[in-house]
């Protein structure tokens, strides 16, 4: 006699004969055609868009597109040749595509007598460069008795004085007031025209009172601009009566003070015409 074991378990229903086996939905990725397309175009995409790259990055690192001059495009009255090629040496790197152009600007703009410059491609091997130069409209000392200029804006910048910036004013005042100053310059200059005369030194003291240095060697004590009394009516009113004081007065007049609200003071002595700088500023010191 045959014996089978008994398997222990829950006992399920008994299957009816011709009844069909139910499998459970197919829901995972790898079942979903529409997705695997999709993903298999993506990596295709991916693989040619770096392939790409890849194939530009390597052909402009490639040395066929050297650089091989620098075109300067505007007129040059202080930076030199040399000055061009120093920074150009110094800064021009790669070949045309991969050359930064930033740095040659910035390169560029640390000359001394370059206010601005811009920089482009020059196809097929060049750099194409345009220079802002500074102009100097006048001669400034600051607190550590350096010698700098004031360009036409009114800004300070450092560059060599040569012999032909002799002639530009002294300006001497706080930091941070040169563009003021400037523009108070021009406005003498204006009122001092019709007499013939010139202001060569400008000074301006900590507590903001101005006084001038004309060309003839003359101080004008102007003060501190007020409401009531602004500086242009004080010098309209030296202008007014210059010629009457130098004919009048007949010895030298070193200085006049014109603080007063409706005179002037005169202090004879010796006129220097054509002092330094730290002999012009020695006067102002104490103003007010």
């Amino acid at each position: 006699m045959l014996k089978f074991p008994i398997i222990a378990g829950k006992r399920g229903k008994a299957r009816r004969p011709g009844a069909s086996v139910l499998h459970p939905e197919a829901d995972g990725f790898w079942d979903r055609p529409l997705l695997l397309n999709l993903a298999a175009d993506l990596l295709l995409l991916f693989g040619i868009v770096a392939l790409i790259y890849a194939a530009v990055t390597t052909l402009v690192r490639l040395p066929f597109f050297p650089l091989k001059q620098v075109v300067v495009v505007t007129a040059l009255n202080q930076v030199t040749p040399a000055q061009i090629e120093y920074a150009a040496r110094r800064s021009l790197a790669g070949n045309f595509f991969t050359v930064n152009l930033d740095e040659i600007r910035s390169a560029f703009e640390k000359l001394p007598w370059v206010r601005k410059a811009s920089v482009r491609r020059r196809w097929p091997d060049g750099v194409e460069l345009a220079i802002e130069e500074q102009v100097a409209a006048a001669r400034w000392r600051n607190s550590e008795s350096e010698a700098q200029l004031v360009n036409t804006h009114g800004e300070v910048f450092s560059a060599s004085l040569a012999g032909n910036l002799a002639a530009l004013p002294w300006f001497g005042g706080p930091e941070g007031s040169a563009p003021q100053m400037l523009e108070r310059y021009r406005e003498f200059a204006a009122l001092l025209a019709p007499l013939g005369r010139t202001a060569k030194t400008v000074t301006l003291s900590p507590r903001l009172a101005w006084q001038l240095r004309l060309d003839d060697g003359l101080i004008l004590e102007l003060g501190r601009d007020q409401p009531r009394h602004p500086i242009e009516e004080r010098l309209q009113r030296f202008a007014g009566t210059y010629q009457a004081v130098r004919t009048r007065v007949k010895t030298a007049i070193a200085a006049i003070d014109m603080r007063y609200p409706n005179g002037f003071a005169i202090r004879p002595g010796r006129v220097e015409a054509n002092p330094d700088f730290h002999n012009a500023m020695s006067t102002s010191k104490g103003n007010t």
